[in-house]
C-alpha cells in the first residue's frame, strides 16, 4: 500500500526507513516539480539544501535528480546548510524556490522535506495543498535524471551558500562592536547546521565564543531532540554557569530557531525573546513597521506596539501564515511561539543566526546582560509568564472540540474570561490581558494548552483549567 503523504506547516516529515524513504522523498520532489511547472517555472533554478541528519545529503541528491528530470535546474549546497542560508540563497540566486531536507527540531528518528517559494519564505497553505495534490501515488509517476548527467548538462550545480549569506548578515549587523565587547558567549548548535557560524563571524576581537555540541551526531546526545527549549537546553545552561559565560545562544538542528539562556544559567522563554527582539528593533535601532505574530505568542508585543505606535497582525500558528502576512504588510518582524523570528530587509523566513546576533548587539548597545535586558523590558510592559502542556488524547476530536466550544467558562485560573477567539484553536482572553489557548496538533493526537499571564502564581492553575475544559 502506498504511503499517503500529508504536508504540514512547512512540508512533510516522517520516520526514517518507515515512511521517510527514498521512494517517498522522490514522490514529494515530483509533486513540487509539477507544481513549479504548472506555475510557469520550467527551466528555472531551484535551491536544494540539507541538514546533518542521517542520510540527509543523499536524500537531497535524490531530490535534485527528480527536479532536473522534470526540466528544472538545481543549485545543490556543498554541505549541511542553515535553513536561513538556504532561503537567502533563493533570493541571491534568483531561484524559483527551494527544497530543504531537514526535520528541524524533530527527534533523531525523523527527517523532512521543506519547500520554499521565490521569496525564500514558507509557501502559503493553499500552495501546500496544490503540491500535495500533485504527488504521484507511486514511483511510476516520478521522472529522474542521474546526477552525473544533470551535472554534465549544467542543470545541476554544486555551490557554496556561505559567501552570499555572510555578506547579508554583515549588511544587517555591525559585527565589530560585538567582537570588541569582551563578552564570553556560549553557543549550543545542538549538533546541527548552526555550528561554526558565530565563531567565524565574531572572531578577531576580545569577545570569546565557545561552542558545545558542534559536530555531526545524528542521535543528538544530551537532549531528546534538537529543539531549543527545556529539557534539551539543560546541558547548555549548566555549561553557561560552569564557563562563567555572559549569555547562551542556542540554535535548533537547522538553525532557523533560537533559544537564549541568561548570565545566571536560566532559560529565557521564547515569548520573552520575541518581546526583547521587538523592543530591540523599536528602541535600539529605531525601526518602525508592522509586527506579525501568531496567536500563541506574547501580548508584550501588543503593548510595545501601543507604546511605539505600530500595528500588530495576528495569524494562525505556523510560518505558512506568518511569511505571507509579512510580505503583504511589509512587516518589521514576524515570529511564533516556537522560537522562530524573521526580520525586515531579509527573507520572510525564521533565522536563528540573525536573531542570535541581534540579541548580542542589543547586549552591547545597551551595555546589559540578558537578565538585565529583561528587567528593562518589564519596566515598559510589565512582567509576563508563559508555559505550555502537550497531552495525548483518545477518542473523537470533533466531540472534544464541541466540549471546548460549549464550556463557556466565566473564569479560568481565577481570572475573568473577557472574550474568545477561534482563529486557530480556542483562545480565551483573560482580564489581566493574558490568555489561554487550546489547540489540536495537525499531525498527531495531541492537545496543546498554552498560557501567558501577568500573574506568575496563576500559570499552573490556568493550564489545569485548560485541561479540564478540553476534557483531560
Amino acid at each position: 500500500m502506498t504511503d499517503q503523504i500529508k504536508f504540514g506547516t512547512d512540508g512533510w516529515r516522517g520516520r526514517i526507513a518507515e515512511n521517510y524513504t527514498f521512494a517517498n522523498v522522490r514522490r514529494c520532489a515530483q509533486g513540487f516539480a509539477q507544481y513549479l511547472l504548472d506555475n510557469g517555472h520550467a527551466d528555472e533554478w531551484i535551491v536544494v539544501g540539507y541538514d546533518k541528519r542521517f542520510h540527509s545529503e543523499n536524500f537531497a541528491a535524490a531530490v535534485a535528480e527528480v527536479l532536473t528530470g522534470n526540466g528544472l535546474r538545481v543549485y545543490l549546497t556543498d554541505g549541511p546548510t542553515p535553513t536561513p542560508a538556504i532561503s537567502y540563497s533563493v533570493v541571491a540566486k534568483g531561484a524559483a524556490g527551494a527544497v530543504n531536507i531537514t526535520a528541524s527540531h524533530n527527534p533523531p528518528t525523523d527527517n523532512g522535506f521543506k519547500v520554499r517559494d521565490e521569496h525564500g519564505g514558507a509557501i502559503a497553505p493553499d500552495g501546500l495543498k496544490e503540491i500535495e495534490a500533485r504527488i504521484p501515488d507511486d514511483q511510476t509517476g516520478v521522472r529522474r535524471m542521474s546526477r552525473e548527467e544533470a551535472e554534465r548538462q549544467g542543470r545541476l550545480v554544486v555551490f557554496d551558500p556561505t559567501p552570499d549569506y555572510t555578506r547579508q548578515l554583515h549588511s544587517l549587523v555591525d559585527m565589530q562592536p560585538i567582537k570588541d565587547a569582551g563578552l564570553k558567549i556560549l553557543v549550543d548548535p545542538m549538533w546541527g547546521n548552526g555550528a561554526g557560524w558565530l565563531p567565524r563571524l565574531l572572531q578577531g576581537g576580545s569577545t570569546e565564543v565557545i561552542e558545545i555540541h558542534n559536530v555531526r551526531n545524528p542521535i543528538f546526545p544530551e537532549m531528546k531532540r534538537p529543539e531549543p527549549i527545556p529539557p534539551n537546553v539543560d546541558a547548555g545552561l549548566a555549561k553557561t554557569v560552569e564557563a562563567g559565560a555572559d549569555v547562551l545562544i542556542i540554535f535548533d538542528g537547522d538553525a532557523d530557531r533560537v533559544g537564549v539562556g541568561d548570565e545566571h544559567g536560566h532559560f529565557i522563554d521564547q515569548l520573552r525573546v520575541y518581546a526583547l527582539l521587538g523592543y530591540y528593533l523599536l528602541e535600539v535601532r529605531g525601526q518602525r513597521g508592522p509586527i506579525v505574530k501568531t496567536i500563541s505568542t506574547t501580548k508584550m508585543l501588543n503593548k510595545l506596539a501601543e507604546l511605539y505606535d505600530v500595528p500588530v497582525y495576528e495569524t494562525g500558528v505556523g510560518f505558512k501564515y506568518i511569511a505571507p502576512k509579512m510580505l503583504e504588510v511589509d512587516a518589521m518582524i514576524g515570529g511564533e511561539e516556537s522560537g522562530g523570528y524573521a526580520f525586515h530587509g531579509h527573507v520572510p523566513e525564521r533565522d536563528g543566526i540573525l536573531a542570535g546576533l541581534y540579541m548580542l548587539d542589543m547586549m552591547v548597545k545597551l551595555g546589559k546582560k540578558p537578565d538585565e535586558l529583561l528587567q528593562e523590558l518589564f519596566s515598559k510592559v510589565g512582567a509576563h509568564y508563559y508555559d505550555r502542556i502537550d497531552t495525548r488524547f483518545t477518542g473523537d476530536r470533533a466531540a472534544r472540540e464541541a466540549l471546548i466550544r460549549q464550556a463557556n467558562p466565566a473564569t479560568i485560573g481565577g481570572l475573568k474570561v473577557t472574550g474568545l477567539s477561534t482563529l486557530d484553536g480556542y483562545q480565551f482572553y483573560l482580564e489581566d490581558g493574558g490568555w489561554l489557548l487550546i489547540r489540536f496538533s495537525g499531525t498527531e493526537p495531541l492537545i496543546r494548552v498554552y498560557t501567558e499571564t501577568t500573574h506568575q502564581d496563576k500559570v499552573q492553575a490556568i493550564l489545569q483549567d485548560g485541561l479540564r475544559i478540553a476534557g483531560l
